[in-house]
């Protein structure tokens, strides 16, 4: 028996070894050591993470290269998300993404800069032709930054396949080093269902991690019975950093036989959206730390691998079990936790009767509920599970459950706000409350006569909120007159106390100009070196519009040799 175990975690682990992507093909986009503060497929909130994060020295304008030879397919610009990002498509199918960035090379600068210009907007999204901008192995095709919704300097990096799915880079020789095993942090015990017990409890057990000296753990042994399943906390580093990162492939087996598997190695983004029924939802929502289920409830995710009985242990009455977990990372560094678990059949314990409403979400069906000015819209199919849901609305607060369940997709909250004046209802939005303080947060609010809509995944608390204030507008780097002749940039501070930045538009001598914003530091910032500016004395108008409408104008003049 123990050799057929060998034999068989061996097999296991040449599957897991089996690489058929095409190596040394793709070179480093960086001319530095790599180290990692992101790796492919880390749980990030509401999606796994779908490339490298690859630090830049904890600096903008590091020269980036393109991983291999090919033409760029796609340019896009965003405030958020990918900031500046960059896709380049290879002879061999495979597109590599290069986000984050700073600036471009000199002739894709210009590529892009043309087009805003056209089309008088910092945000936007191109698709050259095959023969417009093409690139060779090595070249510089950009210089690393900071922009869009990065936390700090770094490159986003991906290769991804024909079907625009991601995959870990590290598969095609990214090399990144790494000789530490990954680290179990905590381990929870489920019961299934209300038949289903783990020492004598209904309700999910947190089990003692007992480390030992090869770097392994055993945990405490339990006492369950019926259908029962585990999740699990970890994360993994890399030998030239402190971050801790994503796993790469977790599996579990019982007595011997492998029953189920997580494998991070690829994914499609139209699933990446299930990463919220992949952990304990209501567990990241109150205790902030998220635990991987090693279970599958329904979730379509193509992660899972030889599942067995969805991974769910059935433990019957004065029986003993084994059950082990092994987490690796990329370079096959293990670490391996062993459960003990005695089935031990106990009589009915009464247990907490289960919260019921009077409105019940059944997924299969829509659902729609109303009170007063305020209705929501469930579809089909919104929710993974049916459960009773809190519902209330005082005055022109919602009460919408608390965000401890996952959604599949979005539903609709809207507002009749008919009994509002025609000035009050035109700085109305819906705002999501949060915190304990309720801070409101715009959500993304659509107007159709007197009703008022948003959508979103989230449950929790939601208000109209009113803005009427506008937003502001402060130069940084000049003032009223100033000769600006060897400045090479223009700076503008803008914010908005409630609704937020919605859009701005400035020009000089009547002539659009391109100020790129950065939301991170609320920045707004022409280049003079793109060669629009030529006259001595310039006026400058700066338009800044609110979520709801209301603008401010800054107007003022600089001259420039």
């Amino acid at each position: 028996m123990r050799l057929i175990l060998i034999l068989f975690l061996f097999f296991s682990s040449f599957s897991i070894a089996q690489n058929n992507y095409p190596q040394d093909y793709f070179r480093s986009p960086l001319d530095i050591t790599l180290m990692l503060s992101g790796t492919f497929a880390e749980l990030r909130s509401n999606h796994f993470h779908s490339g490298l994060d690859i630090k830049t020295q904890q600096r903008v304008g590091l020269n980036v290269y393109a991983s291999a030879s090919g033409f760029v397919s796609r340019i896009k610009i965003s405030h958020f998300g990918y900031g500046k990002a960059l896709y380049i498509t290879h002879p061999n199918g495979y597109t590599t993404v290069y986000a984050h960035l700073n600036k471009f090379s000199p002739d894709i600068e210009a590529y892009v800069k043309k087009h805003q210009y056209e089309k008088e907007s910092f945000e936007i999204e191109l698709f050259p032709n095959a023969g417009d901008l093409k690139i060779k192995k090595g070249d510089i095709v950009a210089l690393s930054g900071n922009t869009g919704g990065s936390g700090g300097p770094h490159l986003h990096f991906e290769i991804r396949d024909k079907e625009e799915r991601p995959i870990n880079p590290m598969l095609f020789g990214i090399d990144i080093k790494d000789s530490i095993n990954p680290i179990i942090t905590s381990l929870y015990a489920y019961p299934m269902d209300e038949n289903s017990f783990i020492n004598k409890s209904n309700t999910k057990k947190k089990l003692r991690l007992i480390p030992i000296k090869n770097g392994d753990y055993v945990v405490e042994n339990i006492e369950a019975y019926g259908n029962i399943g585990f999740g699990i906390e970890t994360n993994d580093r890399q030998n030239l950093t402190a971050n801790k990162n994503g796993v790469y492939n977790i599996q579990t087996f019982v007595n011997g036989n492998k029953n189920f598997e997580l494998d991070f190695r690829r994914f499609s983004f139209s699933e990446t959206k299930h990463l919220n029924r992949l952990i304990d939802y209501e567990h990241y929502k109150t205790k902030k730390s998220r635990v991987q289920k090693l279970f599958n409830q329904n979730n379509p995710l193509s992660l899972y691998k030889d599942v067995l009985n969805d991974g769910i242990l059935h433990i019957k009455d004065s029986t003993y079990s084994v059950y082990k977990i092994k987490v690796g990372d990329f370079e096959n560094n293990n670490t391996w936790a062993t459960v003990t678990i005695k089935g031990s059949k106990i009589d009915s314990i009464k247990s907490e009767p289960k919260k019921t409403t009077p409105y019940f979400i059944n997924t299969n069906e829509t659902t729609n509920l109303k009170k007063g000015k305020v209705s929501v819209d469930f579809y089909k199919d919104t929710f993974y599970d049916n459960f009773y849901i809190d519902f209330d609305v005082k005055n022109d607060t919602l009460l919408l459950h608390e965000d401890i369940i996952p959604a599949k997709k979005s539903f609709t909250i809207s507002y009749d706000v008919s009994a509002y004046s025609d000035k009050d209802k035109s700085k109305l939005y819906i705002a999501r409350l949060l915190g304990y303080k309720k801070f409101p947060a715009y959500s993304s609010t659509k107007r159709k006569g007197n009703l008022l809509t948003t959508y979103t995944r989230t449950l929790g608390e939601f208000a109209l909120a009113t803005d009427t204030i506008k937003p502001t507008i402060t130069p940084i780097n000049f003032k009223k007159g100033q000769w600006l002749s060897n400045f090479r940039y223009l700076k503008i501070k803008i914010d908005d106390e409630g609704s937020g930045i919605s859009n701005y538009r400035a020009t000089v001598n009547g002539t659009w100009v391109l100020m790129e914003y950065d939301y991170k530091t609320k920045m707004l910032t022409h280049d003079f070196n793109d060669g629009l500016i030529t006259e001595t004395k310039n006026n400058l108008k700066l338009i800044v519009t609110d979520n709801v409408g209301n603008n401010s104008t800054f107007e003022t003049v600089f001259y420039r040799k």
